[in-house]
């Protein structure tokens, strides 16, 4: 197979074309090149997407296109330039307005498309929003396509580090503050598992559109699986979501926040994603106590790795708080 990258030198659209080359596929990355080096083996076309299509893009026969571009403009001038392989398109979970809805992309509505090119910073649905109108460009310009819409995803080589931080903290041992409530829902999907799924998709033309997700788990279980692959013999100390609001402690990511955490229930539905339809369309995942060993081992052999969350000190002063309530 003839695969064609639009990207390839960071987390996912890197880990794709590492998994295409070692299948012995044939991978071309197009991308600026200036964030970072492409896979061993691959070829690179140097392209600024902003600009026209390179005749290397345009006068080869590609078998198969893998994009995660959000930029609606990009997209478009890709799929001008290559309209006749087989697509497949990395969206996101961000499509749905609905976060206290879990659903499937059968039964969840999607934000109206924006078709211009904006900064997501200029409003919290941009970003969705131009997903859809990417998604858009190419179903409706492609020979065939696949999209997938991914949730958190997680591993080595991620540069968002929002679960990194609890291979970090977990390493670390001793009195862990655990957010909220053990049964609320999360969602992880490994890079590398992710990455196998999209090149098996290209590889058999696979069509329609799936949630890139996993397994739906409680943070408790998720946290257990988490310690089992670090070897964690601390404890975990669960603190209240009203709790942890009022001692500052921000969702998600940041230097206030937790990783993971969400507030409830305004956000169960964007953790509860049926990943059933992508499992029988061949998705499979890995355990997280897996994904937690080979981060940790990534985050220890990777000086300068990115890592979010609260620091040891804030950590420390909200369990005090939290024991003398």
């Amino acid at each position: 197979m003839r695969l064609l990258v639009l990207g390839g030198t960071q987390f996912l659209s890197h880990a794709v074309a590492a998994e295409a080359l070692g299948r012995g596929h044939d991978v071309t990355c197009a991308c600026r090149g200036v964030s970072g080096e492409v896979a061993d083996g691959a070829e690179l076309i140097v392209w600024d997407r902003a600009d026209d299509a390179p005749p290397d893009v345009t006068g080869t026969g590609w078998d198969a296109v893998v994009d995660v571009s959000r930029v609606p403009s990009h997209v478009r001038r890709a799929v001008a330039a290559v309209p006749d392989a087989h697509w497949v398109f990395v969206s996101t979970i961000n499509v749905y307005p609905d976060n206290h809805l879990p659903g499937t992309p059968a039964t969840s509505r999607l934000h109206e498309p924006i078709t211009e090119d904006l900064d997501p910073a200029s409003s919290p649905e941009a970003y969705g929003a131009m997903k859809v109108a990417c998604e858009q460009i190419v179903t409706e310009g492609t020979a065939s396509s696949m999209v997938i819409r991914p949730g958190l995803i997680v591993g080595p080589g991620d540069g968002t580090g929002r679960f990194t931080y609890w291979p970090w903290r977990l390493d670390r041992g001793g009195e862990v503050l655990a957010p909220g409530s053990p049964d609320d829902s999360v969602q992880i999907i490994d890079v590398r598992d992710l990455a196998g799924w999209i090149v098996d998709s290209a590889e058999s033309r696979r069509t329609g559109t799936y949630d890139g997700v996993g397994e739906i788990l409680g943070i408790g279980e998720l946290l257990a699986q988490a310690a089992e692959g670090t070897g964690f013999d601390g404890s975990f100390t669960w603190v209240d979501q009203g709790f942890l609001g009022d001692q500052g402690v921000q969702p998600w990511s940041g230097d206030d926040g937790i990783p993971l955490w969400l507030p409830r229930p305004e956000y169960d539905g964007m953790t509860a994603h049926d990943p059933t339809p992508s499992f029988e369309a061949g998705l499979g995942v890995r355990s997280v106590a897996d994904t937690t060993r080979d981060t940790l081992a990534w985050l220890q052999e990777t000086p300068g790795a990115a890592r979010t969350g609260i620091s040891s000190e804030v950590e420390a002063r909200v369990l005090a708080a939290w024991h003398t309530r």
